[in-house]
Formats: structure tokens, sequence, C-alpha cells
């Protein structure tokens, strides 16, 4: 929710807070108005994985328009796996 108007494009990125060098990537979806994202849809993508205990992961998605202009960003972060 929230997307910006005239948004052609979404790019999320990944990144472990307690280990920030490692890459988890993202990828870019079009966007055409959806509220949902298909499983397998970010093909460059490693879901988080901590060697143990639990990490905090810390996703951005950026929205782009025509000519590739930023329109803005928004960032969350979660713990993984989710303490109960």
């Amino acid at each position: 929710s929230g997307v910006p108007k005239g948004t052609a494009t979404l790019q999320f990125h990944m990144i472990d807070l307690q280990v920030p060098s490692y890459n988890h990537g993202g990828g870019t979806i079009p966007y055409k108005g959806q509220s949902t994202i298909a499983c397998g849809a970010l093909n460059n993508y490693s879901p988080p994985s901590p060697p143990s205990g639990s990490h905090s992961y810390q996703v951005t998605v950026t929205a782009f328009g025509a000519g590739n202009s930023n329109l803005g960003s928004a960032t969350y972060t979660r713990e993984f796996p989710e303490k109960k």
C-alpha cells in the first residue's frame, strides 16, 4: 500500500543488520497496481537464513516512475525467525 502515483517499477533490497556484508539481493518488478508479489518474482533474492538465533532483516522498497525517476522509498525491519 502507499505506492506513489506514476510508479512503473518497484525495486526491493534486503540486508541482514547483523551481517550487512552478506548480500541478500532483491530485484525489480513492473508495477501495475497489484497488491501482492508472486512467489519467485524477485530473481536475485536470497531469503532470510540466520546461521543461529534471530537476526534483524531490513527491506527497502523504492518506487520508480517513467524515465527511472525515483518517486520515493520505504524501509521496514523484521526479526527472523519471529519471536513468539
